[in-house]
């Protein structure tokens, strides 16, 4: 008799970057709707790789950034899009942009990655992915108030994440200036 040991690790992951911004849902919303067009106004394609989709921004339209390859599953125009990952391996989940209206005619945008991670992504995630992601999601959050003509929150990337910048684009990665 033969015994086989399985070990199916699993970790929850929620992501959240958001920003309260001095513009009406409406605009906020519009942003969002730009994402993967040629006029995209939220996505930091100056500094990261573009998001690509194979369609216009619907449900069913395929595409991702980089190595992240990712479909719409959910599209509220004007509110919320929400994209089911595909790739890389071990990413189970999703990630969301939505708009909402909050105090004194502002709007909160926000990002969430709601996923559980299994196998090579237990190690790649915190070690390489997260620290790329997080900068990435707060250049965006700069470049929705940039697009929105408003001064953004500069936040510089850390060393690390030049670093892995740095290694992941064989020394053409260059940290942005400003918005």
């Amino acid at each position: 008799m033969t015994a086989e040991l399985s070990c199916r690790c699993s970790l929850r992951v929620l992501n959240v970057h958001d920003r309260n911004i001095a513009a009406p849902p409406d605009a906020v919303g519009a942003l969002i709707d730009s994402l993967a067009s040629d006029d995209d106004a939220l996505w930091p394609s100056r500094t990261w790789p573009r998001m690509c989709l194979d369609r216009p921004l619907n449900v069913g339209a395929i595409g991702g950034h980089g190595p992240i390859r990712y479909f719409v599953d959910e599209y509220l125009p004007g509110r919320m899009v929400q994209f089911r990952f595909l790739s890389p391996r071990g990413f189970d989940g999703h990630h969301r942009f939505e708009a909402t209206p909050a105090e004194n005619g502002s709007t909160l945008l926000r990002h969430t990655i709601d996923m559980s991670i299994g196998g090579l992504a237990l190690f790649t995630w915190p070690v390489i992915v997260r620290p790329l992601h997080d900068a990435l999601l707060e250049d965006a959050l700069n470049q929705a108030q940039s697009s929105l003509g408003l001064t953004p929150a500069f936040s510089p990337w850390s060393a690390y994440v030049k670093l892995l910048r740095w290694l992941v684009t064989g020394g053409r990665a260059k940290p942005p200036k400003h918005f």
